[in-house]
């Protein structure tokens, strides 16, 4: 089963592909702000460095928080977008272990269908200035 796993909490974005449980390729890079306009690219490269394309993609895992708000927003709009488009299952944990568990959930047959963030915290919401 050929698996994407995403990380955006954080300003350097992660994504990797495993085949079960086994690391094939990973890629890290600087996201920032350009999170939104990179993701797609940087996921196609990795499919295609390993001669495959979206449709080989059987299942997706993704960090689900606590972490950048922006970050966390985009990473699971993307990562629920993936699943429902190519109907795989999606799984989110959170913690030190949430690779191996949701690597172990998806194998297993889990599928949470729509996956949502932890942002940590109450969101902190300004009074709109007039």
């Amino acid at each position: 089963m050929i698996i994407l796993a995403l990380r955006t909490d954080k300003p350097e974005a992660e994504i990797a592909l495993y085949d079960d449980s086994k690391l094939i390729d990973s890629v890290s890079w600087e996201a920032h702000r350009q999170l939104a306009e990179t993701i797609h690219h940087k996921i196609k490269d990795l499919l295609s460095s390993q001669g495959s394309d979206w449709s080989n993609i059987e299942g997706i895992i993704i960090y689900r928080g606590p972490g950048s708000f922006t970050g966390l927003r985009i990473g699971m709009s993307v990562a629920n977008a993936l699943a429902s488009s190519l109907q795989i299952p999606i799984i989110s944990e959170s913690g030190e272990a949430w690779l191996e568990e949701s690597l172990q959930k998806i194998i297993n047959g889990s599928d949470q269908k729509v996956v949502v963030p932890e942002y940590g915290s109450e969101p902190h919401i300004t009074k709109q200035r007039k």
